[in-house]
């Protein structure tokens, strides 16, 4: 028997088209009869739920925030009755209060479903096991990469973060073939595995990874150490279910995103006008489905770009760039706006240079801007060309970021930390005083 992909049945693009505006008919009006936030913010805007006519009309709703989520704590932005919320997620917070997010027993069910989904995508069958080692608890990404991998009829290994000493004994003693965890840990285990001799001893055929970005160089040092592991970026957050939302394909090229569940603008981050397809800008999104704590037009802060056109794998899912960076983690430099990942991609490129960086920026006695660029070499390189290497490093940035770093310094592949969660990349030390 064939397996079952979890995907919908449409055949065209128009069929989707349909069901995305019938979705979002009953979004809005969901929202406007099930929240008085909801229902304030479009009576503001003008707008009832029958002026929602055509796809076209989302143009026309008002945006959700963060700011939306933390000011309606503990339960913001509820659209259902107390007794239909079966569980609460919550996001890391790393301002202000906790994000959490309501959920019912349909909503559960709806992520469980577009989860396996994405396992699917991956190549995930249940002849797999599945080591699970990303957070538990409060967070959706355990829940939800264990539930999906169940619903897939997968085996799961529930390890959690960390715990790099129970993770290769998994790795070799149940035999997982494939691992989810963060990119940085990712790093950390192929590194680990390769110091303790384990390659020719585990059966790790896949790295399904999420929660940061990634280099090229960091995804291609991860599936060599890992003797050819194949990688997939899986994309989420907690206000749109969780992880999961959508997958690298097979052919590696781009993310699919479940549009059955929900719609994607991508605006410009400044004007708020959506910007041609191709074209990087601000991920928005409004969902079709969700009951609990439906999102309208929601912004969140992702920078990608829509892939137009049909993708070499065949799917009728549309598709997004992986995630270039975030509107509230990229950095002024003298003037310039500057993106994490645009630096990953210049290390990628050059010879030698290894995947893992770190920003320092500060300022002199003069207030005049500072930055500082640590970098690891490759594995086994030595330190005879770091001079050359940090000359043209820089001259790189200079010619495409359009400024120059202060200093460039090459460090023993190693030096940096490793970590199971999100690796800090950017310390910026300019303001040392309150800002009040």
């Amino acid at each position: 028997m064939p397996l079952e992909t979890f995907m919908p049945d449409f055949r065209t693009e128009a069929e989707l088209k349909d069901h995305q505006l019938t979705g979002l008919k009953w979004t809005v009006n969901h929202a406007y009869n099930g929240s008085t936030v909801y229902r304030r913010k479009l009576d503001d805007a003008g707008i009832k739920p029958d002026d929602i006519r055509s796809p076209e009309d989302i143009r026309n709703l008002p945006f959700t925030t963060a700011d939306d989520l933390r000011e309606g704590y503990p339960f913001p932005l509820r659209s259902v009755p107390f007794e239909k919320i079966v569980r609460i997620h919550s996001s890391s917070g790393t301002t202000g209060k906790r994000k959490n997010i309501c959920y019912t027993q349909k909503d559960v069910d709806d992520w469980v479903h577009f989860f396996a989904r994405a396992y699917r995508m991956a190549g995930v069958t249940p002849e797999d096991r599945v080591q699970i080692a990303v957070g538990y608890g409060v967070w959706t990404a355990g829940m939800g990469f264990q539930l999906g991998c169940e619903k897939a009829g997968a085996m799961a290994l529930p390890v959690g973060p960390g715990n790099v000493e129970m993770q290769c004994q998994f790795l070799e003693d149940l035999g997982s073939t494939v691992l989810c965890c963060t990119a940085s840990m990712g790093l950390l285990m192929a590194e680990e595995v390769r110091r303790r001799g384990l390659i020719d001893k585990i059966r790790l055929k896949k790295i399904i990874y999420g929660s940061e970005r990634s280099s090229a160089s960091m995804r291609k040092k991860i599936s060599e150490l890992l003797g050819g592991a194949e990688l997939f970026d899986i994309t989420g957050l907690t206000e749109l279910y969780g992880p999961g939302v959508g997958i690298e394909c097979p052919d590696h090229d781009c993310i699919h995103y479940w549009a059955d569940y929900y719609i994607l603008e991508i605006l410009d981050p400044d004007t708020l006008k959506p910007v041609p397809d191709g074209e990087w800008g601000e991920m928005v999104v409004t969902t079709l489905k969700k009951e609990a704590v439906p999102l309208i037009r929601y912004r969140t802060r992702d920078i990608t770009r829509i892939l137009p056109g049909p993708c070499t794998c065949g799917t009728l899912m549309p598709r997004h760039s992986r995630i270039l960076g975030r509107t509230d983690d990229m950095f002024k430099f003298r003037a310039v706006v500057i993106y994490p990942s645009s630096i990953d991609a210049i290390l990628s490129q050059t010879p030698g240079m290894g995947s893992e960086y770190q920003i320092h920026l500060s300022r002199d006695e003069s207030e005049r801007g500072l930055m500082r660029l640590v970098a690891e070499r490759s594995e086994g390189m030595g330190a005879d060309n770091d001079e050359a290497l940090s000359k043209e490093i820089i001259r790189k940035i200079k010619k495409k970021i359009l400024v120059t770093p202060t200093t460039v310094e090459i460090v023993p592949y190693g030096t940096l930390p490793r970590s199971e969660r999100k690796s800090k990349r950017v310390f910026d030390n300019r303001i040392q005083d309150s800002i009040l």
